[in-house]
């Protein structure tokens, strides 16, 4: 069922490149950014609320809502920066290079939680790296 989901957020990933190109074209990259957050705050607590889910967060533990809080600063600074770069560059190229994060997360989850990466995984990294590097350059 995760790769189901992991297509759709590839696929929702691309939508939010074209549609935020189009959205920002004469937004102050700052503003859209902060009118894109009040919608994606709305559609997840509108999910916790449909799935019931909300009285769970009073059993988040410390460590983990010190986390996900984390975690929300990251998404807030990467959407900040990915937006400015949309409104100045060519999404075309801003997406892929956006997308180099999974370089630096398979890089953090090798360190952090020891996970390795099998010869096709690898070999799939490279290519991938190596396509946005000369996606940059040509």
């Amino acid at each position: 069922m995760w790769l189901l989901y992991a297509v759709g957020s590839a696929f929702f990933a691309s939508l939010t490149a074209i549609l935020g190109k189009i959205g920002i074209s004469s937004v102050e990259s700052n503003l859209g950014t902060a009118i894109r957050t009040c919608v994606v705050l709305i559609m997840a607590w509108g999910m916790v609320f449909v799935t019931g889910k909300q009285k769970e967060v009073t059993r988040i533990g410390k460590k983990e809502m010190a986390f996900i809080c984390l975690s929300g600063v990251a998404t807030g600074a990467s959407w900040l920066c990915y937006y400015r770069a949309l409104q100045e560059g060519p999404a075309s190229i801003v997406a892929p290079v956006d997308k180099m994060s999974v370089l630096v997360t398979v890089a953090f989850s090798y360190f952090v939680f020891g996970e390795k990466l099998g010869k096709k995984e690898a070999l799939g990294l490279v290519l991938l790296t190596a396509g946005t590097v000369a996606m940059e350059l040509l």
